[in-house]
């Protein structure tokens, strides 16, 4: 059991540095036009499915809190969190809209659209670039694997090269911290 338990931290650990050395460049962009669209009064937009949602949750949580250090609550929301706006939106059009929809509400040009999708083919995540970007809403993909469609259709795109949902999962969840780290001390006093 140990052996196991030192192979998946080890890998967790590999997969990591690799989607590290292959995104830097991308997670600088990412965190720039988050830190710009902030001061200049824009929200920053998360969504995804199942981890993903959660992931979304996670980090419009640190935004709007705090990450580490003391500072002004910043403008993030999760599109993942309201079950009314959801479901009527799935039942009386499509899942395939149920972000695109809220960002057609919500988002406003200088706005920021995070869409997570471990495969990159969530039809729900392409839809709600297609929104984004009609809006002038700066589009952040975090996919795995290849990338998928959703590494194309984005502005920016932070790719985990693994076939592995875990690992990719893993490695989202690290980048946003170091993400959410660098745009908080944007912030302090």
């Amino acid at each position: 059991m140990k052996n196991n338990i030192r192979s998946i931290i080890a890998d967790s650990i590999a997969v990591k540095q690799q989607a590290l050395d292959a995104n830097i460049d991308a997670i600088e962009k990412a965190a720039r036009v988050s830190i710009d669209c902030l001061k200049g009064g824009g929200t920053l937009f998360f969504f995804g499915n199942g981890g993903s949602a959660a992931d979304s949750q996670h980090v419009a949580a640190e935004f709007i809190g705090r990450f580490q250090k003391e500072r002004r609550a910043l403008a993030a929301i999760a599109l993942t969190t309201d079950t009314s706006i959801l479901t009527s939106l799935a039942n009386d059009y499509s899942y395939d809209i149920v972000f695109s929809r809220q960002l057609e509400a919500l988002g406003h040009k200088g706005d920021v659209a995070f869409g997570i999708s471990t495969s990159g083919r969530s039809k729900n995540v392409l839809k709600a670039f297609e929104a984004a970007k009609s809006r002038g809403i700066t589009t952040v993909a975090f996919t795995g694997g290849n990338g998928g469609p959703a590494a194309a259709a984005a502005d920016i795109s932070v790719v985990v090269a693994s076939s592995v949902t875990a690992r990719i999962q893993e490695s989202h969840i690290t980048i946003f911290h170091a993400i959410c780290e660098v745009v908080e001390n944007a912030f302090l006093k």
